[in-house]
């Protein structure tokens, strides 16, 4: 039996071409309203020791999801693996394989959201070229720490992230 791995990407959505930014990008082709889900991300669960950096595209295809648990997508080229990073992002997490929008989206609008909400190791760590003013310039596994970050992303973080700033909290 083959598997399949199968992500959901909304209808509203086209993945495209994005040269600016790695490739590909995905574009609101309707209006979408706040909190509208507009992804689900497939795959299969591998830890950390799984994780194989040579695979084509690989930070297209990795996300984390848990402490040492990452969401692989073996299929190349899936639309829903086109979501770029920008450190003013316009959705976020809603579970741990999951964007939402963080408020309306017009038509046209790029859909991005920011990598610290997901990625609490340093798997997928790069320099960036968002281009917008807060932009950090830099993307680290630990970003997810930063006060600021924290406060604008409330409610928007990858669940096992939630636990973490919760616990951190707790330890001042």
């Amino acid at each position: 039996m083959t598997e399949k791995f199968y992500s959901w990407l909304s209808p509203k959505l086209e993945a495209g071409p994005f040269h600016q930014k790695g490739g590909c990008g995905i574009i609101a082709r309707q209006p979408i309203a706040k909190g509208e889900v507009l992804v689900m991300w497939g795959g299969r669960i591998i830890t950390s020791s799984e994780l194989d950096f040579s695979v084509p595209d690989f930070s297209k295809r990795v996300l984390q999801v848990d402490e040492d648990l990452f969401l692989f997508n073996p299929l190349v080229n899936d639309p829903a693996d086109c979501f770029n990073h920008s450190c003013d992002p316009n959705a976020g997490m809603n579970g741990p394989t999951s964007l939402i929008a963080m408020g309306d989206i017009a038509v046209g609008e790029e859909i991005t959201f920011d990598y610290a909400m997901c990625d609490g190791s340093a798997y997928d760590e790069f320099d960036c070229n968002c281009e917008m003013p807060r932009c950090r310039h830099h993307v680290s596994g630990a970003d997810w720490k930063i006060p600021d970050l924290q406060e604008r992303y409330a409610g928007y973080f990858s669940p096992y992230l939630h636990r973490r700033i919760a616990a951190s909290v707790l330890h001042l």
